[in-house]
């Protein structure tokens, strides 16, 4: 396929390169030092994402928040401007699932398809291709992606219509953030108890708390090692996202905003840019640990 791809930060370098490897003739847009091994894999930068619509069958973005979409598909020289009927526009951002729906059905009225796509999975998942994708969209739309979708993860699912994928990540989202701070907080009371943390995550590995989070997670925060990964910075956006919908919903949801709160707090001690296991580095604070 002729794929157009907009947005090669730490996730969107390797998914266009799988699809580069795959076969497909890429054209990307917001080509950075950082990305320029995609133009050297066969990949072509183009100026604008009106000329990334204009040359691809399929166009993904990849960018970082929800102004960020509108503007690259609607905004001047925008994606919008260069579509045919018969293209398909898949978001794998994550962003609002009501500007979601809105973005969807504008570009519906031009004649093609949209898919809200969200990953999860981090930086690990993108070079692994091994991402799990959240899909919201017309299901015909969803089949004609699925091979595109097979090149970057394991566990495709569509979830319902549009703006569900990106609900669902919100949902994950959620999880995650919370289950975060419950690693944190469970290895900032072994150390202040005077156990050796290292021998803590070993034992909990093998019972009910074992997780995704305490084995990635749980050993960043031993080691150290807090170079994204995911942002704390996009994941305190996430929870916006989630505690903003819950207002409109008229729902509680008190420790998704607690921790939303916490990721305020690391961004204003200057955390944001490490990877959100660095949340630690707060509630160590909080607890009057040195880091």
């Amino acid at each position: 396929m002729e794929i157009g791809f907009i947005g090669l930060g730490v996730m969107g370098r390797p998914m266009a390169g799988h699809l580069i490897d795959a076969g497909h003739t890429l054209f990307l847009h917001r080509v950075k030092e950082p990305s320029r091994y995609l133009v050297e894999k066969g990949g072509e930068a183009v100026e604008s994402p009106q000329a990334v619509a204009e040359r691809s069958d399929v166009i993904i973005l990849m960018v970082p928040d929800t102004p960020d979409v509108g503007e690259a598909l609607f905004g001047e020289a925008g994606v919008a401007a260069g579509l045919k009927p018969g293209k398909l526009v898949i978001d794998m951002s994550s962003i609002s699932p009501v500007a979601t729906k809105d973005f969807a059905g504008r570009i519906e009225k031009l004649g093609c398809d949209y898919l809200d796509a969200p990953v999860s999975g981090g930086e690990v998942g993108a070079k692994n291709a091994s991402l799990t994708i959240m899909v919201g969209g017309r299901e015909e739309a969803f089949e004609r992606a699925k091979p595109i979708f097979a090149k970057l993860g394991k566990n495709i699912t569509l979830v319902g219509g549009s703006g569900d994928g990106q609900t669902a990540k919100v949902a994950n989202q959620i999880i995650v953030g919370l289950t975060i701070q419950a690693v944190a907080e469970g290895l900032i009371f072994a150390k202040k108890a005077g156990a050796d943390v290292v021998k803590v995550r070993q034992a909990l590995m093998g019972g009910l708390a074992a997780s995704r989070i305490l084995e990635l997670h749980g050993e960043r925060m031993i080691k150290r090692t807090f170079d994204p990964g995911f942002r704390i910075k996009l994941h305190r956006k996430d929870l916006t996202l989630a505690v903003d919908a819950a207002k409109a919903l008229d729902l509680m949801l008190p420790n998704t905003a607690t921790t939303q709160q916490l990721m305020n707090a690391a961004i204003a001690m200057g955390e944001g840019e490490k990877d959100h296991s660095g949340l630690i580095l707060t509630l160590e604070a909080l607890a009057g640990e040195k880091s």
